[in-house]
């Protein structure tokens, strides 16, 4: 098969793929007999966190600068586009304790424009800090980042702060979803956007930076200029999913963005693979739908008046943690470790698991 014929009939294989995916998020969104609301949760939030991990891939994978500030980034995103998106008239219920600030009171916005802001908010941060943090290297700026988010968090919860962020009462009352269609759209075109990015010039010079920063600084590669560039875009990202997070909850508070948040992002970019989008998006859909589908082993069940042993509160993170761990002695790189999906490399896993079998059966 020639290079043309390949491209068409990967596109059309992906374009059948996007069909059946959009007719299974049709069944669970409009199926009136059973309820799949459990369903359709894990699959939001499974891609909110797609963003957010490819984001922290595009840093930590693509640039090779590990930062662990992706908590406090989509602190900044969320409670940006909770405050713009509350309706004006539930406002007073939501700050009935302290009030509302007088230029906040009727200042409101769509979901998608409050978003875009949330990113940028973060976006514009994320240029401040990365003036000093950015010249720092390896544990020394994940620590920096770590920092970063948990002042975050402090100041949003800070009495100053009651007026505009409620304060450690939180926010409620945020508009949700209208459909499973919306965040998975919102998700899609993020990524497409950083898939975009890591296949330019720029992507490119992020990837030598990740390499060696010494040969890529002779080449002429600006360092400081790309690493924070790259530092501001992925922030960017992590606040528009903050944001998408918020809407999804439809209420936060600061307990949301704690340290184990970033930990657990990075979990799923390690799982998928470190520098791979694919396995970023994999990894992202496995964690969320593991936590979630073990729920019942921390359920005490009786059967005919024997309760069945070790099924009880804290079960379902051994059981995971284990499974985590089996996983990362069989792919120590990740499920996808650098590589992307592609039809060319689902086709030849096939062809050479039938190739072994045909040579197992030629040999005995």
């Amino acid at each position: 098969m020639n290079t043309k014929s390949k491209r068409i009939r990967d596109i059309l294989l992906s374009i059948v793929l996007a069909a059946v995916f959009c007719c299974i998020l049709a069944y669970f969104q409009y199926d009136t007999k059973t309820s799949h609301s459990y369903a359709l949760s894990i699959l939001t939030r499974s891609a909110v966190y797609a963003v957010v991990a490819v984001s922290m891939n595009l840093l930590n994978g693509f640039t090779g600068l590990f930062s662990l500030g992706q908590a406090g980034f989509m602190a900044i995103g969320a409670y940006t586009t909770a405050i713009l998106t509350i309706p004006v008239a539930a406002r007073p219920n939501v700050y009935y304790l302290n009030g509302i600030a007088p230029w906040l009171e009727n200042l409101h916005l769509p979901m998608i424009p409050a978003m875009l802001l949330g990113g940028l908010f973060s976006a514009a941060i994320a240029a401040l800090i990365g003036i000093p943090v950015l010249r720092l290297k390896s544990d020394y700026l994940a620590i920096a980042t770590l920092g970063f988010a948990e002042i975050v968090r402090a100041l949003l919860a800070a009495p100053m702060m009651d007026t505009i962020t409620n304060g450690s009462f939180g926010l409620n009352n945020v508009p949700g979803y209208a459909n499973i269609f919306q965040p998975m759209a919102i998700a899609a075109v993020c990524i497409l956007l950083m898939v975009l990015l890591i296949n330019s010039s720029y992507g490119r010079a992020f990837k030598a930076i990740r390499e060696d920063d010494v040969a890529a600084e002779a080449m002429g590669i600006n360092l400081f200029r790309h690493k924070e560039l790259a530092f501001v875009i992925s922030s960017f990202f992590t606040g528009v999913g903050g944001g998408m997070l918020a809407v999804f909850m439809q209420s936060i508070d600061t307990k949301t963005f704690s340290v184990s948040m970033t930990y657990n992002i990075l979990l799923m970019i390690v799982l998928g693979g470190i520098g791979s989008v694919t396995g970023s998006i994999i990894g992202a859909f496995l964690i969320n739908g593991s936590q979630e589908w073990l729920r019942f082993l921390d359920v005490e069940t009786t059967i005919n008046g024997v309760q069945v042993p070790l099924l009880r509160p804290g079960l379902r993170m051994v059981v995971y943690s284990i499974l985590l761990m089996i996983v990362v002695l069989f792919w120590r790189r990740g499920i996808m470790g650098t590589s992307e999906f592609t039809w060319d490399g689902l086709f030849g896993l096939f062809t050479r698991k039938n190739k072994k079998k045909k040579t197992g059966g030629d040999k005995s």
